[in-house]
């Protein structure tokens, strides 16, 4: 077998994803209550059992690193690991300055640990894959890089790398989101193109001596989408691998793949989870979802003097103390804790948020170690929401962390 070294690029600034990355890296943020971004590939890697695994960070990576320590450890298992790598400047006096930058500037350790294959995904993206079935189809293709694809609406063609693909699977053209109008949609379906979900195989022998090059072109951002797939596909070794044709035990068949780059993709994702045929099983224990379980008691759910206490469609975690509130397609994250005649709707809290008795919340993400007092609205009146708090243009609307509202 192939020997597989994995690199994860966990170093993303998350822009847009913007309050909830004001203190922390976007593989850090909570997702669907008891988990953080990160922890989707990771668990894609290890349930895949590629246990050789570096995590490239960089932008406010303390979070993360804490995470990565408490529930990611492998040391104790001979030629296993997960390490976190931070930026280490060996290069030269700059951060990361694209996706392939990253893996130069860290090109030591591919050099030193002399694996076949690299594999290279990022981390902000939910999503199962048994790794091990791309493996085979990037050596049954004898490729140099295999890029994995899944099916999109073309009017999200900008976000993406555009691909166009022959019989065989070869990839013939690529295009680093282009304009919907000019993007190449897939042959017989004009609504739908073959987007890039910007995970990729290597050969490392290959891949080192295109870093390498890449690296002296001065007119290069140093990016795979932008300058290293345009550069090797031509040369018509670049496969690209059906992600709809992959397989987890015990799943309904169907495969599910979001982009969480955006507050409304991040909100809608959580939504999902909550679905009553959820597109993504948290459940499934043929694929388990490993993550850090703080100690925590269970969630207890109790009827106040005045108030029954209701819960539907939503995902409560360990710690939370519903008292007579009524919670409804949401989800709340570690030690919430939430008082009577409260209404949440739609919601999404990442944990250690307590809201006091007589409130609403209808489509509002809570950051953590939020304090809501008695008696307010919010998702309410969008209006006055944007007087306080970041709305997107979907009208979800995001407290930040550690915000103190109605005091």
């Amino acid at each position: 077998m192939a020997k597989v070294l994995s690199m994860i690029l966990a170093g993303g600034e998350g822009s847009r994803l913007y309050p909830l990355t004001q203190s922390r890296t976007k593989p850090s943020v909570s997702f669907g209550g008891s988990y953080r971004l990160v922890d989707c590939v990771l668990n894609n890697f290890v349930n895949s059992s590629l246990l050789r695994i570096y995590v490239l960070t960089q932008f406010k990576s303390q979070s993360l690193n804490q995470h990565l320590n408490k529930a990611w450890g492998l040391n104790s298992i001979t030629d296993t690991f997960i390490d976190a790598i931070p930026a280490q400047m060996r290069t030269g006096k700059h951060w990361y300055s694209g996706t392939a930058d990253a893996i130069y500037q860290n090109l030591q350790f591919i050099e030193s640990d002399e694996a076949d294959l690299i594999c290279i995904f990022g981390s902000d993206h939910i999503y199962k894959m048994d790794i091990q079935q791309k493996i085979a189809f990037h050596e049954e293709k004898q490729a140099v890089l295999t890029v994995s694809a899944i099916r999109l609406p073309k009017e999200q063609a900008y976000h993406f790398g555009i691909i166009e693909v022959d019989d065989e699977g070869r990839m013939i053209g690529f295009a680093e989101k282009p304009s919907v109008e000019d993007a190449k949609t897939i042959p017989g379906d004009p609504d739908h193109v073959l987007a890039s979900m910007g995970n990729y195989v290597f050969n490392s022998t290959e891949l080192q001596a295109e870093l390498i090059r890449d690296a002296t072109d001065e007119n290069s951002s140093h990016d795979f989408g932008k300058d290293i797939i345009p550069q090797l596909y031509p040369q018509g070794k670049v496969f690209v691998y059906d992600f709809t044709t992959n397989t987890i035990p015990d799943e309904n068949g169907e495969t599910y793949w979001r982009d969480v780059g955006t507050i409304e993709s991040y909100w809608e994702a959580n939504m999902d989870l909550i679905k009553s045929e959820p597109p993504i099983s948290l459940y499934n224990r043929k694929w388990p979802m490993h993550t850090h379980y703080p100690a925590l008691p269970p969630a207890s759910f109790r009827n106040s003097d005045q108030f029954i206490c209701t819960i539907r469609k939503s995902l409560i975690s360990d710690g939370c103390y519903i008292s007579g509130a009524t919670i409804k397609k949401s989800v709340l994250g570690f030690n919430c804790a939430v008082r009577a005649n409260t209404n949440i709707y739609a919601s999404v809290l990442l944990g250690d948020t307590k809201i006091g008795s007589n409130c609403i919340l209808t489509k509002v993400i809570v950051d953590k170690d939020v304090r809501i007092a008695d008696n307010v609205q919010i998702g309410v009146n969008l209006e006055e929401d944007r007087k306080r708090f970041t709305v997107s243009d979907e009208g979800i609307v995001v407290i930040p962390k550690g915000a103190r509202i109605g005091f």
